[in-house]
């Protein structure tokens, strides 16, 4: 009975090897915040190359006469093609967001407004007979066109590049794999999904189109 009380009071003096027990029992937490603040960093760099990448694009494309190396049919189709190939050439794996199987869901998606306060808003009421700040097509009220097709619509953008001083709205949605394989791990996607967006005014080459007024007739 001496030995083993002199066993267990040695033992339990002897600290040799805790640092290691420690540094195990925290390594996989620690381990876990480590790799998602490098994946935090990471898609926030991926956001700001998009980006910049993206504005590069669309100041380039707001000059009267822009050159683009895409190939496509139309200068929008360069464009977009063009935004596609510098993405594709940083980033290898990227799948860009747009449909594939519909035509007119573009990876790079352009509209254009007549002013930058109209940008992903309605079109702006110009007689509210009612006064309630909405659009009543009993009311007859009254709204600037800015998309010219005879209807108030709730985003006043009209698809295209635009022209002389308006306002070219471009965005784009991208999907990344992300730097560590263990999304799944904590329920995360395998895949960043990156968008970016920027706003650029057309220079005045012309005369800038203004948009009609048009009153409903109830």
């Amino acid at each position: 009975m001496t030995i083993f009380k002199n066993l267990k009071r040695k033992l339990s003096r002897d600290e040799r090897g805790m640092a290691v027990t420690e540094f195990g029992i925290i390594l996989v937490p620690f381990s876990i915040l480590l790799m998602g603040a490098f994946d935090l960093g990471y898609q926030n760099y991926l956001r700001s190359v998009l980006q910049g990448t993206l504005t590069e694009a669309a100041r380039q494309a707001s000059t009267e006469n822009p050159i683009f190396a895409g190939t496509g049919a139309t200068l929008q189709d360069r464009i977009q093609d063009s935004i596609e190939k510098r993405v594709k050439d940083l980033y290898p794996d990227v799948d860009f967001e747009g449909d594939p199987n519909d035509p007119d869901d573009d990876a790079v998606k352009i509209r254009n407004y007549y002013e930058f306060s109209g940008v992903g808003k309605p079109e702006k009421l110009t007689y509210d007979a009612n006064g309630n700040g909405e659009f009543d097509f009993d009311d007859a009220d009254c709204w600037q066109d800015l998309n010219d097709n005879g209807s108030f619509d709730l985003d006043a953008g009209r698809d295209g590049l635009g022209g002389s001083s308006d306002i070219i709205f471009y965005e784009i949605n991208v999907s990344i794999p992300r730097i560590f394989p263990m999304a799944a791990l904590i329920g995360a996607s395998e895949n960043y999904t990156v968008t970016a967006d920027t706003a650029v005014r057309t220079q005045p080459f012309e005369t800038q189109q203004v948009p009609q007024n048009v009153c409903a007739e109830p």
